[in-house]
């Protein structure tokens, strides 16, 4: 090479580094060795963090306490003595070991109004199991529990799990499994066949991990492939179908994301987005360098006469998680820009996280954030923590754990913070600092804030559910901004915000949420507040 190629090339790394620098956001490193790589993860209210893999893949890195080994269903006298599902102290950032027994390969999870969370499904032994795990205050001891006086009706594998207004959970489609179930069990229903999956699956499946959003009226907006239904789970019928989504599948295997907006206002309004995804035909011929897609396309899914919006990502991306943040917008972060999801089928990772700003207008809407340095491609996860930040975790597409790859088992976990956790907010990030602990649907309450400057305008008080996430998209995850007055001034730099719990489990199903007041776009650390009926 000349000297003047090598000064070329210099100057390239140079000022694309010098580029990066300047974007917003920051990357730390959380814990350097985690001991599992997470595909699936979830926050407590107890500011923990349950991270699981699957359990049949042969040891992790983290020890199980003594007396505690598994034995492989398939191999009896093989047994296993390395944990395959964790839990993170975000005080402290330190790892205990947890105790799943069947195998949670590609399940699904969701929590329950009384923040326990339920774990349904996987492979072999854990085709038909439900699991539990009822978190506690760090320093107690909590571990998993295999329900054994009840199991799912169907064996379901790459399923998605969404919360109901009554508290319940309902549990759709998977592997082979076109059908619903119910969370506590609906003995009268058992599994009830549901068409719409059968319908949209391919000759690549393109239908597992079905995309679900609980809308404001009650229904669910169920995605697969490309196509989406408003589904009525009281009476298992289909009340209307959306226009086709172009731009080719968007589902597991093929790897897209989606969120649900905000719901604001008088909540009668439901903005679906979905992003990204493989080119048809990538996990048939296997073919990892294949350019993902960079479409978003956008609905109105409770308007009469809904079509489709489209604009373009930054980037096309397979992989990556859409995670909604407790101002309204929506992080996009993880994945790869060519290839599918499966074992060892996709390159070029994808380090920029995106933002998303649904309220600007159509082309102005992304922004191009702070690069990461680890690959995060499939089984990884993103989530979001109450101090604002996301939670990294996760990467590891091959079967078992490789250390010597392109793209190795990650078992680093990461955290990133938004722009709106940069020094220069400072002065205007509220503390918050009175909040019940539980408030009922439709309460008026208090909300009690602190503020270095003086506020101008509307403070928000925002209500952020704890999501499962796994593969690229967040189960159960919703974002409820409340009706609120005009902060009133309490002296000290304290202000009092009168606000209303949103109406209904239609709107907000019962549990537990971060609320977090957001002052100019700057989120406080949240409280947890238990919503009830």
């Amino acid at each position: 090479m000349s000297i003047t190629s090598k000064l070329l090339l210099f100057l390239f790394f140079f000022f694309n580094a010098a580029t990066a620098a300047d974007l917003p956001g920051v990357w730390e490193l959380l814990v350097p060795d985690a001991g599992i790589a997470s595909m699936h993860t979830a926050v407590t209210r107890f500011n923990t963090v349950v991270l699981l893999d699957r359990t049949h893949i042969g040891p992790s890195r983290k020890l199980l306490p003594k007396n505690r080994c598994l034995v492989n269903p398939t191999n009896p006298h093989r047994k296993d003595c390395t944990a395959h599902s964790v839990l993170l102290d975000l005080q402290t950032n330190n790892i205990r070991p947890l105790t799943i027994l069947t195998d949670t390969w590609c399940s699904s999870g969701q929590f329950l109004p009384d923040g326990s969370l339920i774990q349904t499904g996987g492979d072999l032994d854990g085709f038909k199991k439900i699991r539990k795990f009822t978190p506690c205050e760090p320093g107690l001891f909590c571990d998993w529990e295999e329900l054994q006086d009840l199991e799912l009706y169907q064996g379901r594998w790459y399923a998605t799990n969404q919360i109901l207004p009554d508290g319940s959970i309902i549990i759709i489609g998977g592997k082979t499994a076109n059908s619903v179930e119910f969370f506590p069990p609906r003995t009268e229903i058992g599994a009830a066949n549901f068409p719409f999956l059968s319908e949209v699956e391919d000759n690549q499946m393109d239908n597992l991990y079905p995309y679900v959003h609980l809308l404001p009226n009650g229904e669910l907006f169920i995605f697969a492939n490309n196509k989406a239904v408003l589904y009525d789970y009281n009476t298992n019928s289909v009340t209307k179908t959306y226009p086709i989504l172009e731009g080719g599948p968007r589902n597991y295997p093929s790897a897209g994301s989606s969120v649900m907006l905000a719901l604001t206002g008088d909540y009668s309004s439901a903005t679906v987005v979905v992003c990204g995804g493989a080119e048809y035909g990538a996990y048939l011929q296997r073919t990892k360098d294949s350019p993902a897609h960079g479409s978003c396309g956008r609905i109105e899914a409770t308007r009469p006469d809904p079509v489709w919006e489209m604009e373009d990502m930054p980037f096309g991306r397979i992989m990556g998680d859409m995670v909604m943040l407790p101002t309204g917008d929506v992080l996009i972060i993880n994945g790869a820009q060519a290839g599918t999801q499966g074992f060892e089928l996709a390159s070029e990772p994808c380090l920029y996280p995106v933002l998303y700003r649904p309220d600007q207008p159509l082309g102005l809407r992304f922004m191009t954030l702070n690069p990461g340095a680890v690959p995060r491609m499939y089984h990884s996860t993103a989530n979001l923590l109450p101090d604002g930040r996301l939670l990294i975790a996760g990467s590891n597409p091959h079967y078992f754990y490789k250390f010597n790859a392109e793209f190795p088992t990650e078992l680093r976990i990461e955290a990133f913070s938004p722009e709106y956790l940069s020094a220069d907010k400072a002065n205007i990030r509220p503390s918050l600092v009175e909040l019940p602990e539980r408030v009922g649907y439709g309460e008026v309450f208090e909300a009690g804030v602190t503020v270095e400057l003086p506020v101008v305008g509307i403070v928000e008080v925002n209500f952020a559910s704890a999501p499962f996430a796994t593969h690229s998209f967040s189960q159960g995850q919703r974002v409820v901004k409340l009706l609120v007055e005009t902060p009133a001034v309490d002296g000290g730099g304290r202000y009092k915000i009168k606000c209303t719990a949103p109406p209904n489990g239609k709107v907000a199903p019962p549990g537990y949420y971060m609320v977090f007041a957001v002052n100019q776009g700057v989120p406080s650390v949240a409280k947890w507040v238990q919503l009830m009926a």
